[in-house]
């Protein structure tokens, strides 16, 4: 990081500075304050007489659920000019693999852009286009690879870079706690967007730590960045502590419950199983037709900490199986700190395919994309045990623990 970057960062924390409290946390108790929440404290000083643009989604409220583009809009004190809206759109009316497109948002009458699938520079000529002077993003994320909104924080900071515009990250917490990355490191040839960079399938950060750590280990120039931190959370949180509400990322993650799974079960999207899409569980549900209560038994047989499985039948109303009965498992979290989602979601994979004969990968090998590389397919196919397939990663994982911690931000 160069003596001028560290200087506009130490100046902005200075100003954003407000004390951590290192009190007890509780469920419904508001200890937390979130970096949108400490922005506006301020009077928007990092804003000031800047054009600003938000790149944002319905995650992006207060705690009393107002959406902060209708908050900032209303506000003098900072001069809103754009929405750029991610997947799924800045007011949620896409399902996965979709977006809004171009449009002028009828509460506010802000432009909104449509940032979706782009990239490099023509993102960049979308930043351009707007007349925005800083690019500001607070979505909440949840903890995994392959939820694209990282993907989106990153395309967005190589963008504003080639336009010439200042970038601020809202910090918000990791609901599944930041207390440790877990799972394979991607590989540079695996990379899409569900993954451009080599970090862990569970990465254990937040918001604002990712986009420092892209920000000096990634981006072939380093975008002007600027943090604002969150005060009141600890790595140990999970999200029910933080007094926030939950509003849905995506259409298939209603609650903070399916995130402490996704980072394992979204394996299944890889496979011809249902992943629980159509469903009031997504990602906790799992199956397919032909599967039987043998799954279930085997799964539980590997004994692993904080999670039951009960077999289940469902009949998914979209996505894969829609409108059949098929049989598999559904997790029941019972130890949230002690259970481990992506040793679950390989174990789950592991015994799938001893289990049911109609077990198959996706034929376009899509779960090489969401693992990293071929490692976990490969080994699995050749007969391997979820310990096997777990020790396979650890020194990658090793190396990639290192790196994040230079870009922690809570303790």
């Amino acid at each position: 990081m160069s003596p001028t970057r560290r200087t506009v960062l130490a100046t902005a924390t200075a100003a954003l500075a407000l004390p951590a409290t290192t009190a007890a946390a509780t469920p419904g108790r508001s200890r937390l304050r979130t970096g949108f929440e400490r922005l506006a404290d301020s009077g928007y000083a990092l804003l000031e007489n800047q054009r600003v643009g938000i790149v944002t989604n319905p995650t992006g409220v207060t705690r009393d659920v107002r959406h902060i583009v209708d908050v900032m809009h209303a506000d003098d004190r900072v001069d809103l000019t754009a929405v750029f809206g991610p997947e799924h759109g800045f007011r949620g009316t896409a399902q996965a693999g979709g977006s809004e497109g171009r449009y002028d948002d009828p509460a506010t009458g802000l432009p909104v852009y449509d940032t979706y699938q782009k990239s490099g520079q023509p993102l960049a000529d979308v930043f351009t286009a707007s007349g925005v002077d800083t690019v500001v993003f607070d979505i909440q994320d949840v903890g995994a690879r392959f939820y694209t909104y990282i993907w989106t924080l990153y395309d967005c900071m190589a963008a504003a870079r080639l336009a010439g515009k200042r970038f601020v990250v809202l910090d918000r917490p990791n609901p599944v706690t930041g207390r440790r990355a877990q799972g394979p490191v991607l590989h540079r040839e695996f990379a899409t967007f569900v993954g451009r960079e080599p970090i862990s399938q569970a990465h254990g950060m937040t918001v604002a730590e990712l986009a420092r750590l892209f920000n000096s280990e990634f981006l072939t120039a380093p975008v002007p960045l600027e943090t604002v931190r969150m005060s009141g959370w600890r790595r140990s949180d999970f999200y029910d502590v933080s007094g926030l509400p939950w509003v849905p990322p995506s259409p298939n993650m209603p609650t903070p419950e399916t995130a402490l799974v996704y980072s394992g079960t979204c394996l299944f999207e890889g496979t011809n199983l249902s992943e629980g899409r159509g469903t009031t569980r997504p990602f906790e549900l799992l199956g397919a037709e032909g599967v039987d209560g043998r799954w279930a038994a085997a799964a539980g047989e590997l004994d692993l900490p904080g999670v039951h499985f009960r077999e289940a039948y469902f009949a998914p109303t979209f996505s894969k199986f829609q409108g059949k009965t098929v049989g598999g498992v559904q997790l029941h979290v019972h130890d949230r700190a002690a259970y481990d989602p992506v040793r679950t979601g390989i174990a789950l994979l592991v015994t799938a395919r001893r289990s049911w004969s109609g077990f198959a990968w996706r034929s376009d090998n899509w779960i090489d994309r969401l693992t990293g590389s071929t490692l976990v397919r490969t080994m699995i196919d050749a007969g391997a045990g979820p310990d096997e397939v777990v020790a396979g990663w650890q020194q990658e994982l090793a190396v990639f623990r290192r790196t994040r911690e230079k870009y922690l931000l809570y303790r």
